[in-house]
């Protein structure tokens, strides 16, 4: 096993323990829980971080841990709804920031925003697919509200958040920008 490999390794653990224990700062409320986000976070960073490898699996897995562990998010359809959210989160985010030309800030915003629409869009096909199986039906209204409405707080948190941590971790040399193509995942 390679170091680079067993960092990410690691480095995707503590992004999936702080995607555990960061909605606890919510307070275990639904509500603002789905404003805020908070397990996006973490696995938009492991994404960018680790490689869209790890961050599909920690996207994947976080949601459904913490269901089985906090009961939050109730497991069917939320939590398993989620996983197919942040599975894609960390999967196109990662996938986009690798293969961009700069890693830059605005690379970063571009990634970013596109990983978010995609996986929204992952999210109501899944509630779709989800709710029918029970008979319910999850129409376009709901699919506005939940995905976009609700959420402005949480997307506005983390269109701040990430590229400050982001430009915070390349000052302290952790996470280099470059203008150079860089294969895989950023060096950390």
């Amino acid at each position: 096993m390679s170091n680079k490999h067993l960092k990410n390794m690691v480095l995707s653990a503590m992004f999936l323990a702080i995607g555990l224990v960061l909605p606890l700062l919510t307070g275990q409320i639904q509500k603002v829980g789905n404003m805020l986000l908070p397990m996006h976070i973490p696995v938009l960073l492991c994404g960018l971080i680790c490689g869209w490898q790890y961050g599909l699996v920690v996207g994947i897995i976080t949601p459904i841990m913490r269901s089985l562990l906090f009961t939050m998010p109730v497991m069917y359809p939320v939590a398993i709804g989620m996983s197919f959210e942040l599975a894609t989160y960390g999967l196109v985010i990662g996938l986009l920031y690798s293969k961009s030309k700069w890693k830059c800030v605005f690379s970063l915003y571009r990634s970013m925003i596109i990983a978010m629409l995609a996986g929204r869009i992952v999210w109501g096909v899944a509630q779709v697919i989800l709710l029918g199986i029970k008979g319910n039906a999850f129409t376009f209204e709901l699919f506005i509200t939940n995905g976009f409405v609700t959420a402005i707080p949480g997307i506005i948190l983390q269109l701040v958040l990430i590229p400050t941590i982001m430009v915070a971790l390349n000052r302290a040399n952790l996470v280099p920008f470059s203008k150079d193509k860089q294969k895989g995942t950023i060096n950390v």
